[in-house]
């Protein structure tokens, strides 16, 4: 595995090696001592994963305080552009944003530190997104932002949207609670 650095403080696009035979394709996604040598938070909690239509956004979603949590982000089907905006108000690069493409079967995947807002634009019917993620759901600390609220083209003209994720609050009117 390598990890590739982004403009975004502790937000890393990660890469496995694919190994390839004459029965297809294996890629390791996960390795402790991997994770623990490089600093990234590993012990996770939950897993989850989600099928999309083409022109989905989901997002842009995360855990407050204390029930944040890092994020592994790869894909099984499909293609998305990934997203996430820095949530951390002593960060760097607090506020600011980063996006990919990222589509199966790369061997790219993303690890999202703690106090970040995450979400994805699916690029396909039927795109399987997984998440690993270090902390169990918690209801009343579920939060968002406004997918539009942030400056960044999502480039689809109809996009499919929860009603809940149509409720969150603008960056620009969004009180931190990561510090």
């Amino acid at each position: 595995m390598k990890k590739l650095a982004t403009a975004i403080y502790g937000l890393f696009v990660l890469e496995s090696i694919p190994y390839n035979d004459i029965r297809g394709s294996f890629q390791k996604l996960f390795n402790a001592d991997w994770f623990k040598e490089n600093g990234f938070e590993s012990d996770f909690k939950e897993f989850y994963y989600s099928v999309s239509y083409r022109n989905v956004i989901r997002g842009m979603h995360f855990q407050k305080p204390p029930y944040q949590h890092a994020k592994l982000v790869y894909l099984t089907a499909g293609a998305i552009v990934d997203v996430v905006v820095d949530l951390r108000l002593n960060s760097p690069t607090y506020k600011q944003h980063y996006s990919i493409e990222l589509n199966f079967p790369s061997a790219q995947y993303v690890y999202i530190p703690a106090g970040c807002a995450h979400g994805f634009l699916s690029l396909a019917d039927n795109t399987i997104v997984n998440y690993a993620q270090t902390s169990v759901y918690n209801a009343e600390a579920d939060g968002g932002i406004a997918y539009n609220s942030f400056g960044f083209d999502w480039n689809v003209e109809k996009p499919i949207i929860s009603g809940r994720d149509l409720t969150f609050a603008s960056l620009d009117n969004f009180k931190t609670p990561f510090k």
